[in-house]
């Protein structure tokens, strides 16, 4: 019994340090549902928090990084070639996953707050959030998903923002995301990072619901749902104006 209360007492020696110095992320969103209507023209999104603690904050540089991600699709990407003095399709590489929409703040430059073998793990980086699959000899695979990365950045679909992240007292913390007008539909999971000398010690997840309201609603829903209703109707709007404007031409030039 006497060897039972030592070991306990050792142990709790032991676990009780390394659980004063634990570090928390408590965290909100200014909002957790985005709407999109007929004039959508794009949303900021004001994310806050505090670090929670149960003593003093330990040694090491702090860091926080936000992570917003759309919803992820496969994607087949084309690599174009000049044969003849055409260019046609040669190589191609299916992206199993890629994010339709990517962002990333950071309270300082991010590969000072987070390492490699970090980033590899936890998939935070934007290059670490594609996954490749090719069952073909492909020269240099990676070059698509850098091409992918490249147009989805010129399309604002993919950004970091280092050093956008305010931290206060070494304790609270904000930063805001734009949301792009040319947003889909679905859940955009949204994680935050608490590091120390580039590990993450927390971190915390919560979701953000982008859904099409109104008359975009009913629209998206009568082309997936009814797709000859929807183009009988788009086929009687398009007559219907065609005609109009001949006859308001018509009733212009006699006056």
């Amino acid at each position: 019994m006497t060897r039972l209360f030592t070991l306990l007492a050792f142990l709790a020696a032991v676990t009780l340090p390394a659980r004063a110095e634990t570090e928390e992320i408590v965290a909100g969103l200014s909002q957790n549902v985005v709407s999109i209507t007929a004039t959508f023209v794009g949303s900021e999104i004001l994310i806050f928090g505090a670090i929670k603690r149960e003593a003093p904050a330990p040694e090491g540089e702090l860091g926080v990084a936000v992570v917003v991600e759309g919803p992820s699709h496969p994607i087949t990407v084309r690599r174009k070639d000049r044969r003849m003095g055409i260019w046609v399709n040669t190589d191609s590489v299916e992206v199993q996953r890629a994010p339709s929409f990517y962002a990333i703040s950071t309270s300082a430059p991010f590969h000072e707050m987070i390492k490699e073998d970090v980033d590899r793990a936890m998939h935070i980086s934007i290059p670490e959030s594609i996954r490749i699959f090719t069952s073909e000899q492909v020269a240099d695979p990676d070059s698509f998903a850098e091409a992918l990365i490249r147009i989805r950045k010129k399309a604002g679909l993919y950004k970091i923002d280092e050093g956008t992240v305010n931290i206060h007292d070494r304790t609270l913390f904000d930063t805001r995301i734009q949301l792009p007008a040319n947003l889909t539909e679905g859940s955009y999971r949204t994680r935050i990072f608490l590091t120390r000398d580039g590990e993450v010690v927390s971190d915390y997840t919560t979701e953000i619901d982008v859904a099409k309201v109104g008359l975009e609603r009913w629209l998206y829903n009568l082309a997936h749902e009814q797709a000859l209703i929807y183009g009988l109707m788009s086929l009687a709007i398009a007559i219907a104006a065609g005609w109009g404007a001949s006859a308001f031409f018509r009733v212009f030039l006699r006056s």
